[in-house]
């Protein structure tokens, strides 16, 4: 059974324990190791996602027969007013390719409805290979932007936009 379940702050662990799992594979031969690691801690460190949950972020697990096999995080109204921003949007790798990012996507469709937001919105890095993905369910590049990150670090990814019809 695939199930699509809200955390709370005192669950991000999981989210946490997930993305090690996921970005080595993910970005592995996109970035060096030290960039990795540095971003892991940077965006997944436990103080930081649970203060993304008090802030109004949405975060979601993926569980197929009760274990978390990837992960989500929304935020309503960025960058804009209409828009739900979809900050990750991760699948453990053995689980790729099989409708699981297809089922975390149509949740964020649903959610996007629930909260009358009408385009989803999201950076993918431009040698990320899920830019097909995206592409594939209907999203179109908007924009490219170069993000320093500190010690000398960028996140080069492509903007990406989905205008849902209501």
């Amino acid at each position: 059974m695939i199930e699509v379940v809200q955390l709370n702050k005192d669950d991000v662990f999981v989210v946490n324990h997930l993305a090690h799992e996921i970005w080595p594979h993910t970005y592995g031969e996109i970035l060096s190791k030290d960039q990795l690691d540095y971003m892991l801690e940077w965006l997944y460190n436990i103080n930081t996602l649970q203060e993304k949950v008090q802030i109004g972020h949405l975060f979601y697990l993926l569980k197929e027969n009760g274990v978390a096999k990837g992960y989500m995080a929304l935020e309503p109204n960025y960058p804009d007013a209409g828009f739900l921003r979809i900050h990750n949007l991760y699948v453990s790798p053995e689980r790729q390719g099989k409708g699981m990012g297809r089922t975390l996507l149509n949740h964020a469709i649903d959610t996007a409805f629930d909260l009358d937001l009408n385009i989803l919105h999201l950076n993918v890095n431009r040698f990320n290979k899920s830019k097909e993905f995206y592409e594939h369910v209907g999203f179109k590049v908007t924009g490219e932007e170069d993000i320093d990150i500190g010690k000398g670090y960028l996140m080069e990814d492509f903007i990406m936009e989905l205008e849902l019809l209501k």
